[in-house]
């Protein structure tokens, strides 16, 4: 029986670069916006307000990055039959709202990144060019 198992994991110097290339695209867009990156177990690795967001867009940002690291997929593929039960139940730390992304690398999920204080088109938006900075898989 094995005893511990070996993970690969974010480095501070992918945060960073994630929340460069997000804040610079985010700015092409002219779209300011809340991002957040946690690890694959919930934790905060990094995140970013950027002047002219809205505040409050910190917590979606936090809970699409939390939806995406715990069911590896995007925010918004959670299942319509169960958002509302899920949210409730999680004190509305998982969401259905779109800009959630999982970081995956050959298959398995190092984190989540969120975006929030935009459309959901432009929070996805954000959150892939910060995903293309770095060697991950592909989200669609």
């Amino acid at each position: 029986m094995a005893h511990f198992q070996t993970r690969t994991a974010l480095t501070h110097e992918a945060v960073l670069t994630m929340l460069a290339a997000a804040v610079k695209k985010a700015e092409e867009i002219r779209a300011p916006q809340c991002i957040v990156i946690v690890d694959a177990s919930g934790v905060p690795l990094g995140e970013i307000r950027m002047d002219g967001s809205k505040f409050v867009s910190r917590k979606s940002a936090m809970s699409k990055a939390l939806t995406a690291a715990s069911i590896c997929a995007p925010s918004a593929n959670v299942p319509e039959p169960i958002r509302a039960g899920i949210s409730s139940a999680t004190q509305n730390t998982i969401t259905f709202l779109p800009g959630g992304l999982p970081i995956l690398k050959d298959g398995e999920c190092l984190g989540g990144i969120g975006v929030g204080s935009g459309t959901g088109e432009q929070d996805v938006t954000v959150a892939k060019a910060a995903l293309e900075a770095i060697d991950v898989d592909p989200v669609g």
